[in-house]
């Protein structure tokens, strides 16, 4: 008997969303009441266990996406997002998402590239850490308790509003969550004089995938090595660090200076690159290559300009004397000078005009683009033909929102050696080369990734090579993922040996003894040794 035809597609299509939609609604309702049978003041889990159908999911979902890359409809979306307000609903957390098959992704800043610490391709849930956010800063000993939920921002307040003479080498973006910065290494303006933050965590807390919380002595020399560096959402859950302060001047100095095609930036750009990385530890530079609209006779046409930054430890009488023998070629005057804090520095670094440090701990103060980035480490100058070709590509249409920006290394980071620290783009770097290209929310995003990825396969004939590295705090899934399709430890690699070299091999290890089920994972953290690595269905 011949059946009447039809398609299965529908069909099947039917079959499959209503057992996904039957999986997860078993999931967050085992998970919520593993939750409620674990926790003492049943009371607060309105405030911390926040569903799909809680009118406040969106928002609290929202409040700490940075990347609107991963806003949309399409993007999987956490079944419970856990807003932890004590100890014992991190370790409920862990227990129950174990217990009912949920994979876990701890969020601080949210500021993650590739929106890790938010999306996944599984049933999994968000556990928040923006309640603990405490800073505690002693000037005294010159060291300070933060916890990972706390902003840079949070941390550079407390610390200004006790002194202008301590402060921490980290990023300058305020609103960046100090849990996946740390964690990940965290470079900022004084990293030629004093290094990366990671560098100066001397203690932390952190609770294993038992829920036991371990201290430096507790969780022995290995682990406590791997998680200054080795990643966030990887080995555990840091919970608070402890971080020693360094020591700046009262007033220090920035300047910027822009030079564009017309006035001769690509040889300021090609000098630029013999002088950074051997100036004085106490004078940090950087260069950003963006297109502008052109001036004076070029008016109304698109040009590509260079904004070439600097901070000085000290004052503008000492600045601008060096910076005019050093490098003449930029043509620094008193003028393009000015005189602030530290604190206030870290605001001009990052855009912010300068005003109260009170923004500092806003943490929507900054605008939340749609974007995608890459990363390299150059070794050797790039060749005036070279800046040619990378302006020419920033004249391209889909370069109208993008940039380059070129990170002057040297100085501290040629002192330490490249496994101190996960960590390792260290001596005979020039510097850091980073690629953001981004767009509004809702155009064909693939002309602008394409754009993006065209530059940094240009790039590959001057950037560093077997690895070609890459900054993992910067993480690029293009570059490769461990949980979906690998086949091999070897295939895993690529990524990890891109981001920390030959300290990969002792990641793994420390992985493998703290977490060999790799309860703590996502698609770019460090794996456990095989067991065994076969691809999924197989």
């Amino acid at each position: 008997m011949k059946l009447p035809s039809f398609s299965l597609l529908p069909f099947l299509l039917v079959v499959l969303i209503s057992l996904i939609g039957s999986t997860f609604a078993d999931s967050h309702g085992n998970f919520l009441d593993c939750f409620r049978l674990r926790s003492a003041n049943s009371s607060t889990i309105s405030k911390v266990i926040y569903l799909q159908n809680n009118p406040s999911y969106s928002s609290v979902l929202n409040a700490s996406i940075q990347n609107t890359r991963f806003t949309t409809p399409a993007t999987p979306k956490p079944i419970v997002i856990v807003t932890a307000l004590q100890i014992s609903h991190i370790q409920s957390t862990l227990y129950c998402s174990r217990k009912h098959g949920l994979q876990i992704r701890i969020r601080s800043g949210g500021h993650d590239f590739e929106g890790l610490s938010y999306v996944s391709q599984v049933p999994f849930l968000i556990l928040d850490l923006l309640h603990f956010r405490a800073v505690d800063v002693d000037v005294k000993n010159e060291v300070a308790w933060v916890e990972s939920g706390a902003t840079l921002g949070e941390l550079y307040y407390g610390i200004a509003s006790k002194t202008k003479t301590l402060a921490f080498p980290a990023g300058v973006c305020h609103t960046v969550g100090i849990g996946g910065h740390f964690s990940g290494g965290g470079y900022g303006i004084l990293l030629r004089k004093y290094g990366l933050a990671a560098d100066h965590v001397i203690d932390a807390q952190l609770m294993d995938a038992r829920g036991r919380i371990l201290d430096r002595k507790s969780m022995g020399e290995d682990l406590f090595w791997a998680i200054r560096g080795g990643g966030g959402n990887t080995f555990g859950i840091v919970l608070a660090w402890k971080i020693k302060l360094v020591q700046v001047p009262a007033v220090v100095t920035v300047y910027t200076v822009n030079r564009n095609l017309e006035q001769n930036v690509v040889k300021i750009l090609h000098r630029w690159q013999y002088i950074a990385h051997q100036l004085p530890d106490d004078l940090f530079t950087d260069v950003t290559i963006t297109k502008v609209n052109s001036s004076g006779r070029q008016a109304g046409k698109k040009t590509v300009q260079a904004a070439f930054k600097a901070l000085y430890l000290g004052g503008a009488d000492k600045l601008i004397p060096l910076v005019q023998e050093r490098f003449p070629e930029l043509g620094l005057t008193k003028q393009d000078c000015l005189e602030m804090s530290w604190a206030e520095s870290v605001l001009y670094f990052g855009g912010v005009p300068t005003q109260s440090l009170e923004i500092m701990l806003n943490r929507t103060a900054l605008p939340r683009p749609t974007f995608k980035a890459k990363s390299d480490y150059v070794k050797q100058p790039i060749p005036e033909s070279g800046l040619q070709g990378i302006m020419s590509r920033f004249l391209e249409k889909e370069a109208d929102v993008a940039l380059m920006m070129m990170v002057g290394f040297g100085g501290k980071m040629d002192e330490i050696p490249e496994n101190e620290l996960p960590y390792p783009h260290r001596a005979g770097n020039l510097f850091q080369a980073s690629y953001l290209v981004g767009w509004t929310n809702g155009e064909d995003e693939g002309k602008y990734i394409s754009w993006i990825r065209r530059l940094y396969s240009y790039m590959a004939s001057y950037a560093s090579k077997s690895p070609r590295e890459a900054y993992f705090n910067y993480r690029d899934l293009d570059i490769g993922t461990n949980n979906v399709g690998y086949t091999s430890f070897e295939q895993a690699s690529v990524w990890g040996l891109k981001y920390f070299k030959n300290n990969f091999k002792r990641l793994v290890q420390v992985k493998t003894m703290v977490d060999p089920t790799n309860f703590f994972g996502n698609e770019q953290s460090v794996p456990p040794l095989p067991s065994p690595w076969k691809k999924k269905g197989n």
